[in-house]
């Protein structure tokens, strides 16, 4: 364990599009910094994800200085849409959580979003971390909060994990589908030099001198199926992790993370299992 590393970093402006690799990032109580601040939100308040809408994976969220962002996506004209002024919020249902953003001002961001989409939506900023999402209860500690991300601030991967699913996967009935990517997984950041799981024993992590508690394990869902450059489905990794990474019911890749310290985090930072 004494060469772990820090192997990638990534953020997702906004929620269910595509990843953005980073060289560094600073780390807040609830992610690293510019990680799902935005997401979609349906008529009926629900977020907008790749479970419903595959295509999500194609378009692309720049950051830009502030918090703002720029839209893209294939065949479709980019546009910069800036973070609103603090002002009336709508209410977001996120897989049964209830939490308040704020619409972008211009309307052109939410007819971007519904015309790549085919369907209505709106895109929604979330003005105060601090404030507006606690983390999963029966996993935090108090005063814990998170972004428009499934539950926690963090998610963690390994690549020695994923070389031992991708071999499970080349044993089975869907080998065809494999090797994966790790952006299936849709992680903050990688992990290199450990054991295959070995992320399933950590509870408390340093990645260079930023301390995270590993809160659980992180349950997948459908999106993991979907090819994040050609957003077509298939049948792995969900397949071969429901053989062999059931636990309490969950098909379980990755370790959710809270951080315990703010800091900044590095690609190459040496990652220490503290307990």
């Amino acid at each position: 364990m004494g060469n772990a590393q820090l192997l990638s970093i990534h953020i997702h402006p906004v929620k269910a599009f595509r990843g953005l690799a980073l060289q560094e990032a600073e780390v807040e109580p609830w992610g690293l910094a510019g990680d799902r601040r935005w997401a979609l939100v349906d008529d009926g308040g629900k977020v907008v994800t790749q479970r419903q809408h595959p295509r999500l994976a194609q378009a692309a969220a720049e950051l830009l200085p502030g918090g703002g962002v720029v839209l893209s996506a294939p065949g479709v004209e980019p546009l910069a849409v800036p973070v609103p002024e603090p002002g009336e919020t709508v209410t977001l249902d996120i897989f049964g959580d209830k939490v308040e953003g704020v619409p972008a001002a211009d309307a052109a961001a939410h007819a971007w979003c519904s015309a790549y989409l085919g369907a209505r939506t709106r895109l929604v900023h979330m003005d105060d971390p601090a404030e507006r999402r606690p983390v999963e209860p029966e996993y935090a500690l108090p005063g814990e909060t998170v972004t428009f991300a499934d539950g926690y601030p963090l998610l963690l991967t390994s690549a020695a994990s994923l070389d031992a699913l991708n071999s499970l996967i080349s044993e089975g009935r869907h080998a065809t589908e494999g090797p994966l990517p790790m952006n299936r997984f849709r992680p903050n950041v990688v992990v290199g030099g450990t054991d295959a799981w070995a992320e399933d024993d950590w509870s408390l992590v340093a990645i260079g001198d930023v301390t995270f508690r590993v809160a659980k394990m992180c349950g997948r869902c459908v999106v993991t199926t979907t090819d994040q450059d050609l957003a077509v489905r298939g049948k792995e990794p969900l397949h071969s992790l429901g053989r062999h990474r059931r636990f309490g019911g969950k098909l379980v890749f990755g370790q959710n993370l809270v951080p315990r310290s703010p800091g900044t985090i590095r690609v190459g930072d040496p990652v220490t299992i503290l307990e």
